[in-house]
């Protein structure tokens, strides 16, 4: 069994999340313990979540996992480019991921898909504009996951500034920068802001509910093209 194959069939058998002693799955899957070993060490290098320790066992604790992909060469450079924007144009915890995700698809591609060591040649768009707005997307992710209120003093195209309290409702990514469509308490309707223009976010602990007219999904209605002729 080749080794790409046999990590696989360990987090098949690891996703029970019951704790596996080494002997037995050296047993089930025929090879030394000593390989178990160092199996278990590559796949917990890699980002997944295994506890456990030689003489005692191993068990994967809240396992995420997809089920076998067979990808083409394009959609693996695909995956790869999207990967290094995110590596480049997000805040440390998503850079964090697309790194470790990284990582585990290189120890289970084949050989000959790994990237040539020239790299995928490709040009990866400078961010420099959206860096600015970096340091803001973990609490703007946490606010439109809690459904909680930002305090934001927010900068416009002029310079000037001016301050809000609006509703989070998604980030989105436009090429060159982040923008937060949300709903303004002052302007009473749906406003978008860029990221990289937020001088000052404050989590606050109020929180809101869809409401009609004030929803994400009639926030997409709002935007959406009319069926109508010009």
């Amino acid at each position: 069994m080749r080794r790409t194959d046999r990590l696989f069939e360990l987090i098949q058998i690891l996703r029970d999340g019951r704790l596996h002693r080494a002997r037995d799955l050296a047993e089930a899957l025929s090879v030394s313990e000593r390989t178990i070993y160092r199996d278990m060490d590559t796949l917990a290098g890699s980002g997944l979540p295994i506890e456990g320790e030689r003489g005692v066992g191993y068990m994967m604790t809240a396992p995420i996992s997809l089920p076998p992909l067979n990808l083409t060469a394009v959609e693996l450079e695909a995956l790869h480019l999207g990967l290094e924007v995110v590596r480049r144009a997000a805040d440390r915890d998503l850079q964090a991921g697309a790194k470790s995700l990284a990582a585990k698809i290189e120890s289970i591609v084949p050989e000959h898909r790994h990237a040539p060591p020239e790299g995928w040649g490709m040009a990866v768009y400078p961010f420099a504009e959206a860096e600015g707005g970096f340091q803001h997307m973990p609490l703007l992710r946490q606010a439109i996951r809690q459904k909680r209120k930002i305090w934001l003093v927010y900068r416009d195209e002029a310079g000037r500034s001016s301050q809000r309290m609006i509703r989070p409702l998604q980030l989105e990514y436009w090429g060159r920068v982040w923008t937060c469509p949300a709903w303004c308490e002052r302007r009473k309707a749906f406003r978008s802001f860029r990221t990289d223009r937020m001088e000052t976010v404050e989590l606050t602990s109020a929180r809101f509910r869809d409401e009609p007219g004030k929803s994400f999904s009639d926030y997409l209605a709002s935007v959406a093209p009319s069926d109508s002729a010009p």
